[in-house]
């Protein structure tokens, strides 16, 4: 069994109560390890490692804080077989899927902002005779980061590679849900000689730990991956102290599908957006509009892609989905199929709770899930459900499709399928979506801007948006 500690101060270390929280795979149901439950004394002393290693980390050279993350990028991908295997067992997910997805892209998130600091450059404005003008941009300081379950070390990295190479110290949480590969990093930072300090790692609940985090004063940003409900809490608590805040919340994303696409494409890509990670990931394209007059045949292809979704053991070659993350979320998804059916949708394929055998034979498996008949405006069409299930929705007119996309509260990102360039750009700039992909799905350039519109966030992550926010602007003015 194992017993999972707090990374703090460079060391590992147990939590100051003593208290631990179980940590069930899913594919089992079965405990596998015991995590920290951490509390507001576990933040401060992680609080105070992090103000005491902040002036020399600030002062260091970006190219010399650079090589220490892209140590770090080195470590990840020389494990990344070892780092798979433990975002499986944590999260349900197929390994075949961690070990091309979510290790790499942690690895890539370091590697990038290893060296993008050194190309972070400031602003200068020349006024002839007059003055010279321009920014310096100071590390915020001491910097909190909160990540989800859906994509463990992937998003973990996502925020914490950033604000080290800005210049910030980091108090970071895991979800309490999935913190192994976490865990892991901190073995890793301590073989790659990351200031003791520099990075900590609390484990432990929301309202023990993040909560802790968002009131301390001495934390001059959050940012924060997960739920809008639990976003909303952040900013109240937040908001009033004027930390910044860099909020990335829900989406119940739309796919829109022309007549003219290229209609292999857009089944194999949708079903690939609707059912990666089991549909756990914010980006999933769960409203799938197509134009009525192929409406059918996309139909029939995709149900017939849908069937060869192997529903299995994610250490299984085979499996293409896995286990839904905890029995609660997937008790959650099940009652929105329920609900889809009292709402008068046609149930075309899943619906039910799969029971596999052997190890596997208490996991938390769903089928992948496809509805249609249900209307733009019912609940399962404008509620976030996170899980593997669709619906497909003929439409007649762009206008049409376009009203019934940007009709929920969500705004995070947005799938168009066509070969007629003039509509894409036409279509893409009329969605209320902070990422529109044209013929692609989950494509990654690691210097855009990321994040959504609406109640799907606030503020952006990636690229020059992410070293911008952990840093403050001053600027300079010298008279002539």
């Amino acid at each position: 069994m194992l017993h999972l500690r707090n990374y703090i101060g460079g060391e590992l270390v147990a939590p100051a109560a003593g208290r631990y929280l179980p940590n069930i795979e899913p594919a089992t149901g079965q405990v596998f390890s015991h995590i920290p439950d951490s509390d507001a004394n576990d933040i401060a002393r992680a609080v105070a490692a992090a103000e005491a290693a902040l002036p020399a980390w600030r002062l260091l050279p970006a190219e010399d804080r650079g090589r220490l993350l892209v140590r770090v990028a080195e470590l990840i991908e020389r494990d990344l077989d070892r780092l798979a295997a433990a975002e499986s067992q944590d999260n349900g997910k197929p390994v075949t899927l961690a070990q091309a997805v979510d290790i790499p892209r942690a690895a890539s998130n370091f590697a990038f902002f290893g060296t993008a600091a050194q190309h972070f450059a400031s602003e200068t404005h020349f006024q002839e005779g007059v003055a010279l003008n321009y920014t310096v941009r100071h590390p915020l300081g001491v910097v909190g980061c909160i990540s989800p379950w859906n994509l463990p070390l992937y998003l973990f990295t996502w925020k914490i590679a950033p604000a080290l190479a800005a210049g910030c110290c980091v108090v970071a949480k895991p979800s309490e849900i999935t913190p192994y590969t976490a865990y892991l990093l901190s073995e890793l930072c301590i073989e790659a000689g990351l200031p003791a300090g520099v990075l900590n790692i609390v484990h432990g609940t929301g309202p023990g730990a993040g909560q802790a985090i968002v009131e301390h004063p001495a934390i001059k940003a959050i940012s924060f991956t997960g739920g809008t409900k639990t976003g909303e809490h952040i900013a109240r608590t937040a908001a009033p102290m004027f930390k910044k805040l860099s909020l990335e919340l829900g989406g119940k994303n739309p796919n829109i599908i022309f007549a003219d696409c290229n209609l292999a494409e857009a089944v194999q890509t949708s079903l690939r957006s609707s059912f990666a990670n089991q549909g756990q990931i914010c980006l999933c394209g769960s409203r799938i509009f197509v134009e009525r007059s192929i409406y059918e045949a996309f139909k029939t292809e995709f149900l017939a892609g849908v069937a060869q979704l192997t529903v299995g053991d994610p250490q299984a070659a085979g499996s293409r989905q896995g286990a839904l993350v905890s029995e609660a979320h997937l008790q959650k998804v099940l009652s929105y199929i329920e609900l889809a059916h009292l709402e008068g949708g046609t149930l075309l394929a899943g619906g039910r709770r799969v029971q596999l055998e052997g190890r596997c034979a208490d996991g938390y498996f769903l089928q992948p899930t496809v509805f249609e008949g249900l209307g733009p405006d019912c609940r399962v069409n404008r509620e976030e459900i996170f899980g593997p299930v669709v619906t497909l929705t003929p439409f007649d007119t762009e206008e049409e499709a376009l009203r019934w996309a940007n009709g929920t509260d969500y705004g995070l990102a947005a799938t168009i399928w066509t070969r007629d360039l003039n509509r894409a750009h036409r279509v893409a700039h009329a969605l209320q979506s902070g990422i529109v992909w044209v013929n692609t799905w989950l494509h990654r350039d690691l210097r855009t801007p990321f994040g959504g519109m609406k109640s799907s966030g606030v503020g952006r992550e990636g690229g020059l948006e992410a070293l911008r926010f952990f840093t403050e602007p001053q600027s300079i003015t010298i008279k002539l």
